[in-house]
C-alpha cells in the first residue's frame, strides 16, 4: 500500500462516476415505454369472434371497450365497474384525445346485453362511431364494405 503524506492525502477528491449508471437507467426506461402499452392489452383474455369482413381501425387513440366472457369491462385497460364509472371514463377518454370512435372488444361468449348496453353507454357518452373487433376467418372469403 502506498503511503501518502497528509498534504497529498488532503489534495485527492474522492467521485464516484454515475455516467454508467444513468445509461443504463435512460435504456430501462426506454425499454419500458417501448413494452407498456403491450402489456396493458395483453392481460385481458378475450377471444374475438371471427369476420369475413376484418376491421382496419388504427387502434393508436381509440377508445377501446373489452368485454370478457365473463361480463366484466376494461375501458382502454382499466377495469370498470359500473355503467356510471364507463359512462364517465369514456367522456374522459374523448374530451382528452378528441377522438369519437369506440371500438369494442366483445369476446365471442360474452352476453349480447352486455355489448349492447356498451354501445348504449358509449353513445350516451358521445361517441359518434362504433366498432365491434374481429378477427380474420381465413375460411370465409368476401368483401369489406367501406
Amino acid at each position: 500500500m502506498i503511503m501518502l503524506k497528509k498534504k497529498e492525502r488532503e489534495k485527492l477528491i474522492f467521485e464516484i462516476n454515475i455516467t454508467p449508471l444513468t445509461d443504463v437507467m435512460l435504456v430501462l426506461l426506454i425499454i419500458f415505454m417501448v413494452t407498456t402499452p403491450f402489456i396493458i392489452q395483453g392481460n385481458i383474455k378475450i377471444n374475438l369472434p371471427s369476420a369475413k369482413a376484418p376491421s382496419e381501425a388504427s387502434l393508436n387513440k381509440n377508445i377501446i371497450i373489452a368485454i370478457t366472457s365473463d361480463g366484466k369491462m376494461f375501458l382502454n385497460g382499466n377495469s370498470i365497474t359500473d355503467d356510471a364509472e364507463l359512462l364517465q371514463g369514456i367522456k374522459n377518454e374523448i374530451n382528452k384525445t378528441g377522438n369519437t370512435t369506440v371500438i369494442i372488444e366483445g369476446d365471442k361468449m360474452a352476453f349480447h346485453g352486455e355489448m349492447v348496453r356498451a354501445m348504449s353507454i358509449a353513445k350516451e357518452a358521445g361517441a359518434e362511431k362504433l366498432a365491434i373487433t374481429t378477427i380474420p376467418d381465413e375460411n370465409k372469403k368476401g368483401t369489406s364494405i367501406r
